[in-house]
């Protein structure tokens, strides 16, 4: 039902929440019962004057009676149904019908999309949080040890006083060594999702880094020296750690070494000749796909649009990511093993390219280019190192349905049903 054809319905339903008979509210706005009656039904067309007459006595906007004043509503219906692959053709005939119901639904819906980023925020952090792993380590290594000294005592029938005394010590010890780690664990379990200034990995720190740059840095374009690498670091806030600053420095210095190779305004010039096509800028430029990949993902995207980009290393671990607002990315390792990243690992030297749909609540459809890289040849003492980059861009829309393939992000949190390259269970396939 066209979103026009309802306006009846929603004068109808202001009518009886406020308690005013249909004869009453006619009279008021100077047209007969009869017309009105039509009109609430949807079969009678409403003239300008006579709207804003009605909306007057109704004590509502023109507007709400118009376009309803739950256009926020219709267009999160329209979401629900989407993410659900349900009908959604009557939405707005609901929402103008059942208002409550439809607000009810909404609700749940946003309550959903919530609790599942909760889980997405959590399971990231129960992996990646550093602090969180090493308090688990201290905890059970004092536990282990608790453990070892007091099978002694029991075991062990005759055992002399002095060394009795030095494992009662030790249990003493490693029991207020416990005690306080426990304490500190939980405080930082109960104070860290309040706080604005949570313990990040290294790699969260990179992308922290990045993303704040733009992934652009103009001090290392052209001719710029080693030097200025370690300028740009110097004033780098979101590197706190070693190594996080050890493996930003391994990122500068690529981009260093591709800005020389492919200089910023022959490559601006190529892409607004040419557009973001990977393989006819190779050619134009004379560049190998992957040094063209790293290169317009830090390109500013003011001027190249939204470009992402992943690399893993030969051991499927991702070593750099820069994620497309379609295309989620998990902060390391562990991601979906359907994407192509990992295919040309197996076929180094074929290409490969897809559009994806990453499976979840908005099921966004993205462009992939896939390149493999050789970081060090191969020896006879040797096996060569290896590198996939993945270049992922906007979908135009012209995708083939039966063409798009779905894949996800981490196992623990896709809800792609009967995968076969599965790992583990998910844990919101069956709630979200």
């Amino acid at each position: 039902m066209a979103e026009s054809s309802i306006i009846g319905t929603r004068i109808r339903e202001r009518r009886i929440q406020q308690g005013i008979r249909q004869s009453e509210l006619a009279k008021r706005v100077g047209i007969s019962a009869s017309y009105l009656n039509l009109i609430e039904h949807n079969r009678r067309r409403i003239g300008g004057k006579i709207l804003n007459r009605l909306a007057g006595v109704l004590e509502v906007e023109p507007s709400h009676l118009s376009e309803g004043a739950e256009a926020e509503l219709i267009a999160t219906l329209n979401e629900a149904a989407a993410a659900r692959a349900a009908p959604r053709e009557r939405a707005e005939e609901f929402a103008g019908r059942f208002p409550g119901w439809a607000q009810l639904l909404a609700g749940f819906y946003h309550q959903n999309a919530t609790l599942e980023q909760s889980v997405r925020t959590l399971t990231s952090r129960l992996t990646h949080d550093p602090h969180l792993a090493a308090s688990l380590h201290d905890v059970i290594s004092t536990v282990t040890s608790i453990r070892s000294t007091a099978s002694i005592l029991v075991e062990t029938k005759e055992l002399e006083p002095e060394w009795r005394g030095r494992f009662h010590r030790n249990i003493n010890e490693d029991s207020a060594r416990l005690a306080e780690g426990a304490e500190a664990l939980v405080r930082y379990l109960e104070a860290a999702p309040d706080t604005e200034a949570e313990i990040k990995s290294p790699q969260d720190e990179l992308y922290a880094f990045l993303s704040e740059k733009g992934f652009h840095f103009p001090a290392l374009e052209g001719e710029a020296s080693e030097a200025m690498v370690n300028v740009v670091l110097e004033s780098a806030a979101d590197l706190r750690s070693e190594a996080a600053r050890q493996i930003a420095r391994g990122v500068l210095l690529q981009y260093r070494r591709d800005a020389a190779r492919l200089p910023l305004k022959p490559v601006l010039d190529a892409v607004a000749g040419i557009g973001l096509v990977p393989e006819a800028l190779s050619a134009a430029l004379d560049a190998d796909l992957p040094t063209l990949f790293r290169r317009l993902a830090m390109l500013p995207e003011t001027e190249v649009g939204p470009v992402g980009l992943a690399i893993c290393d030969g051991s499927g671990t991702l070593v750099f990511r820069k994620p497309l607002t379609e295309f989620s990315m998990p902060p390391v390792g562990n991601a979906c093993t359907l994407w192509p990243l990992y295919q040309v690992l197996a076929q180094p030297q074929a290409p490969v390219e897809a559009v994806v749909r990453q499976a979840g609540r908005d099921a966004q459809i993205a462009r992939t280019l896939t390149v493999s890289e050789e970081v060090r040849p191969a020896g006879f003492s040797r096996p060569a190192l290896m590198r996939a980059h993945m270049l992922i861009l906007p979908d135009t829309g012209q995708s083939v349905a039966d063409q798009v393939r779905d894949v996800g992000v981490t196992c623990r949190i896709c809800p792609l049903a009967d995968c076969a390259a599965r790992r583990e269970p998910s844990i919101i396939a069956g709630g979200f």
